[in-house]
Parts: C-alpha cells; structure tokens; sequence
C-alpha cells in the first residue's frame, strides 16, 4: 500500500516528486530583510516549503547560569558554541514573532509553503493563528510531550524529524500523536553533525526505508550537514521529503552557517530532488552513505548532545509543601530533569523540599510518588 500524505494542497510520499523544504533557522542574523530574502531565495530555487522555528530564548530554556544551561562546561566538550548558557544562544538564533505573519503573508502570495517547527505550546497557539497548514517536531523536541500533544489536538499535518530518537522514543511519540488527533504523519531520519562536511559513515541512509516498513509513515531526510551529496543520496535511498538549511551567504556566518546551502546551491539541489537536472551519484559512496538502519546517538557529539533535549524543570523558586503547577515546572532545555512524560503527574503534588529556580525536577522532590518508568 503506497504511503502517502498531503500538505496543503500537495501530495507527498510514493510516486510523488520529493517534497523539498528550506530551512532558515537563525540564519537571518536578526535582520528582517534577510528572512523576507530567503522566502524569495526558496521560491526562485523551485522549493516547495520553506520552514521557520517558533520560539524565544524564554519559551524554549529558562534564564539561569546554573551549570546545567552552559555550553561546554567540559573539556572534552565537541558541541558548538562553548561558554554560553542555552538562553544567550536562543537569544542570537530566534526568529522574532512579530515577523512570522508578515513572512508567511509574502510566501502566500509567492505561492510557496511556510511552516514552522513549534516549540512549546505557546507556539503552536500562535501558529495556529497564522492559519499554520502543518507543522514540524524538531529532533530535540521528540520527547517533549507536552508539545506533541498540543500539535496532534490541531488535526493537522506532523513532519517529525528524529535525529538520534530511540526506537522506544519514536514510539511513544508517534503513540501520543496518534492518540491526541495526529493522522497525517512524516518521520525525518536526522543527521545533527552540525559541520560544513557530512560524516558518511554515520550517515545511515539505511535508516529512510526502515521508518517507512517500520511504522507505516512517509519516511524523509533533514540534513544538518554541508553540501547537496548526502540529500541527494537520501532521494535515492527512499526520502520523500528532503529539508536543507539555507543562507544568504555563508561568509555572513552564524551558528548555522557552515552547513547551509546559498541560494544557487539550493537551486541546484532542487533541479537534481525534482527530476530537472542529472547527477551522478558516486556508487561507493553511496554505499558508505547507506549502511544499516540506525537509531540512537551514531557518534561522540550526538551522545553529548542528548543533554540539549527537553525534561522538567523548576521555573520558579518553590518551598516545601506548596503544588506544583504549570507555572512552577516547565518543560524545557537541557535534559537533566525528570522526563515530560511525567508532567501531568507532578502538576498537583507537593514539593517535599525548599527547590531553586533552574533545578532539574527530581523524583525525590515529590511529596509521594509518580508513575513507573
């Protein structure tokens, strides 16, 4: 049985010409004119969505220095961005709201998709709002509960990107999809190498097709590495859905920079996913490229940045014997409190002990207990 879904007014999936999808990111460098540039650069270069991410310093971590929220606090530490807490980095890479209207606006009337990938359910209230078609679950956000969720309760359209999930996470996160109102369903195999040249031998392309035969979804490839060999690639080994960082310029640099596409590399890559231009793929790497199917972390930086997921944590001081509340607890980045799942658990108990603002949420901080693992 052919899988396929619709996106707005596109069918994507089998027999259908690949679904190709410019990233912007942070990588308008805060300038307004630089985001209404790409929307025009991904509409020139033939893509047919460009995505935005909804969220702010504040509704993605919390403003604390505490040691859990700094980049590289270790010195073997590989990840970028080292020294800076999670909420100085979300505040350089956001995209203001007060743009989204106006950049979803022009994409209408150049007649080119524009989505987003929410962070937390404010997010998704706004984009609603905006008349959002679909959305995206980025990889880091997979065990965010809370938010999958509220996406799933709109009915519309989910493209899940799984980066280094476990087969366990995928699964309960497709379960809490589903069971919230989610039908249309896309999973995004996700390399996060996060540099300019893609690390094949942990690519795992393999993977695409095991998504598909697994759990009966569109299967796709979101690329957070440089160049156009490795998306390409991914058509071949079965992705229907492709999406790509774009920049301006990569000179201009940025957190995103190094594995961004600049506008006539995107347009090449189009031509190439979209049937209008050939290419040859070399066969050896492409073998390299696929090896088996993969879930999990593939490499040192992947294990290390598990951390940067979501978990519970304390957003205001609490004292000893006074509820947890939605105000009090939030789920946010990095990882190193109790799972989200736990959420509707611990909203309602008590706080067995005085807890500091920015305090991962612990077992041990609750007056009685919660639900087995």
């Amino acid at each position: 049985m052919a899988k396929v879904i619709k996106l707005g007014n596109r069918m994507v999936g089998d027999g259908e010409p690949v679904f190709v999808v410019a990233e912007i990111s942070g990588n308008h460098h805060q300038k307004y004119a630089e985001a209404e540039a790409l929307v025009r650069v991904a509409k020139e270069a033939g893509a047919d969505a460009i995505k935005l991410q909804t969220y702010t310093a504040d509704t993605i971590t919390l403003n604390s220095d505490k040691e859990w929220f700094r980049v590289g606090a270790d010195a073997d530490n590989p990840a970028l961005w080292k020294g800076k807490t999670l909420y100085q980095l979300y505040q350089q890479a956001y995209t203001p709201w007060e743009w989204q209207p106006k950049l979803k606006k022009l994409a209408d009337e150049l007649g080119i998709f524009l989505f987003s990938s929410p962070f937390d359910v404010t997010a998704v209230d706004f984009l609603e709002k905006m008349n959002a078609q679909f959305y995206k679950i980025a990889s880091y956000e997979v065990n965010d509960f809370i938010l999958l969720k509220r996406v799933a309760e709109t009915g519309k359209p989910v493209i899940m990107s799984i980066g280094y999930a476990s087969i366990e996470d995928i699964e309960l996160a497709l379960k809490t999809l589903r069971e919230n109102g989610a039908k249309d369903i896309a999973i995004l195999h996700c390399i996060t190498d996060y540099k300019n040249e893609a690390d094949e031998e942990h690519t795992n392309l393999a993977t695409i097709q095991d998504i598909s035969k697994r759990w009966g979804v569109v299967a796709g490839f979101s690329d957070n590495s440089g160049g156009v060999d490795v998306p390409i690639m991914a058509m071949r080994a079965g992705a229907a859905i492709v999406e790509k960082h774009i920049i301006l310029d990569r000179a201009l640099g940025g957190p995103d920079a190094d594995f961004s596409l600049e506008p006539a590399e995107l347009k090449e890559l189009v031509e190439i996913l979209h049937g209008k231009k050939n290419y040859q793929i070399n066969e050896v790497r492409y073998q390299k490229a696929l090896g088996t199917p993969n879930y999990g972390p593939r490499n040192k930086l992947e294990k290390y940045n598990l951390r940067w997921r979501r978990s519970l944590f304390v957003a205001k001081d609490i004292k000893k014997g006074e509820k947890f509340t939605p105000e009090n607890v939030r789920s946010v980045r990095p990882a190193f409190g109790l799972h989200t799942k736990y959420f509707d658990q611990v909203v309602g108990k008590i706080a067995a002990v005085d807890i500091e603002f920015g305090t991962p949420l612990k077992k041990e901080h609750i007056a009685g207990s919660i639900g087995a693992d």
